[in-house]
């Protein structure tokens, strides 16, 4: 499964009105849930998982590994295609922001320190997701 169409744009106020309080929050307002929180952190279904926003897929259990970070965390994307990578200097610290390709969701960050063969880590809130199990 790759990505499930083109750009999808809404207003801030159907996106308050479609979205949770929360995942506003933290998909539209680039905010984080609390580390070991998420309902994906330890999940280990297989299947799809998608942006919450515009079901894009995002990534496939199969690239799932415990990073022990508190998210759920992926080796890969499901292609270059599906994520965008923005550089992220906000709370003193500078990170690879990684958002929704189709919708601008974020989802998250990536890091250099994940295991072979990419080496990247993609720490993912729960909340931008949505599993498709199969």
């Amino acid at each position: 499964m790759k990505e499930t169409g083109e750009r999808f744009e809404k207003t801030d106020e159907a996106w308050q009105n479609e979205l949770t309080p929360e995942q506003y929050r933290i998909c539209r307002l680039k905010g984080t849930e609390a580390p070991f929180s998420g309902q994906y952190n330890d999940c280990k279904t297989s299947g799809t998982y998608t942006c919450t926003c515009c079901g894009n897929a995002l990534f496939h259990s199969a690239e799932k590994f415990d990073s022990g970070s508190g998210w759920p965390s992926f080796w890969q994307a499901v292609s270059d295609e599906v994520v965008h990578l923005e550089s992220d200097h906000s709370h003193g610290m500078v990170r690879v922001e990684v958002l929704c390709s189709r919708c601008d969701a974020h989802l998250g960050h990536v890091f250099p320190d994940g295991p072979p063969p990419t080496h990247q880590r993609f720490c993912i809130n729960s909340t931008s997701l949505k599993l498709k199990p199969g």
